[in-house]
């Protein structure tokens, strides 16, 4: 793509002061994932009675619609993001409590609801509006004295945390508590709050493991295998085993056919059979790079909005990854939650993707050279 530098379009502004670095990792990093769900996807559908190419059909679908969102989001300028973060935080508040009274069960919990060839789970959208407005209130707060910006944050991280552990869905609540604590530290929070919030956290978790008994099952399964049905991280750890430096090749490993959320959350397991260790790192090489590159822009800044925003989303996208790897490779408790860009789902997709966007967005060159924020 090439533009002069004379060129004013909307398109070319862009190009000149958009990430590229970073906007190349998530492109490498969406193309990986469209390789690893044509080589995991196909064996699950197949066990399920379904179209062998049902599950990889509807992921590529969904593709140039998410690279659209991200790149179209990402044009927006600060107030824009800002406008479409509140929009998209109120719907996926008023979808969130749509679910308890027409979503659908799966697996004893309420989180998705069903729409015309689609299933939307309002919570992933949650995750990066609520990192944008919990942002602006951040730094509202301490621009104008006596806006109160932290009781707003501490409300609608409250309503949030209701409405998720209500569903229940525990791992979605614990991604959005490090996003909004992160940004409550970066913020300027006391070492006082840090270890009394801390403290409170780990009364919280100890208080779901004695409320939520998947939770509770889960936390025992980690500690003591013998305690439960450990299926499907014995089989990832045995694709594992079996993939070794350079995998079995595409289309050649096994543990695809056996592992129920081969596609899904397990994909990170499939990827290390058939590709191996290399592959492998070079994926965790490429989430670090995104989430770090992500930082270096943050710190660049002096705004202390768009500090906050682009360190939530960061963080976001980062704590996801590692959950889903340290689950599949019985680092932590399994958790189901998405690879970004990686693992199947319509809604993580394009919910990663306008989180994405969000980020490229605030990071843009030009929000350091005078632009109104």
């Amino acid at each position: 793509m090439s533009f002069a530098r004379a060129d004013n379009s909307v398109i070319a502004r862009w190009w000149w002061t958009v990430d590229k670095w970073l906007l190349t990792a998530l492109a490498l990093l969406i193309g990986t994932g469209a390789v690893l769900i044509m080589a995991a996807s196909p064996a699950v559908a197949t066990r399920v009675n379904l179209d062998t190419f049902y599950f990889v059909r509807k992921q590529l679908q969904l593709l140039p619609l998410a690279a659209l969102t991200l790149i179209a989001v990402s044009m927006l300028n600060p107030k824009q993001v800002r406008q479409l973060a509140l929009i998209g935080f109120a719907c996926s508040i008023f979808f969130l409590i749509a679910t308890f009274f027409v979503g659908m069960e799966i697996k004893g919990a309420k989180r998705w609801i069903s729409l015309p060839g689609f299933s939307l789970q309002p919570s992933e959208f949650l995750k990066p509006t609520f990192a944008i407005v919990t942002a602006w209130l951040f730094a509202l707060a301490r621009k104008k004295e006596n806006f109160p910006g932290d009781l707003f944050a501490i409300a609608l991280y409250g309503l949030s945390m209701a409405l998720l552990l209500g569903q229940p869905d525990i791992g979605m609540a614990f991604v959005v508590t490090c996003v909004w604590f992160a940004q409550f530290f970066l913020a300027g929070l006391r070492m006082l709050w840090v270890v009394g919030l801390g403290g409170a956290g780990a009364a919280a978790a100890i208080g779901l493991y004695f409320t939520f008994p998947h939770f509770e099952s889960r936390v025992n399964r980690f500690l003591d295998p013998a305690s439960g049905d450990t299926y499907q991280v014995n089989m990832a750890m045995e694709a594992f085993m079996n993939g070794g430096l350079l995998g079995r090749g595409p289309g050649e490993g096994t543990a695809k056919s056996f592992l129920p959320d081969a596609h899904a959350d397990f994909i990170f397991a499939v990827a290390a059979e058939e590709f191996g260790l290399i592959l492998c790192l070079m994926v965790v090489a490429l989430y670090a790079f995104i989430v770090l590159r992500g930082f270096a822009r943050a710190l660049q800044e002096t705004d202390l909005f768009v500090v906050l925003a682009i360190g939530g989303l960061c963080v976001q996208f980062g704590v996801q990854a590692l959950v889903n790897m340290g689950s599949t490779l019985h680092l932590i408790p399994t958790k189901g939650m998405t690879l970004p860009f990686v693992s199947y789902g319509g809604s993580s997709l394009l919910a990663i993707a306008l989180g994405m966007g969000f980020v490229l967005a605030l990071s843009r060159k030009r929000f350091g050279q005078g632009e109104t924020l």
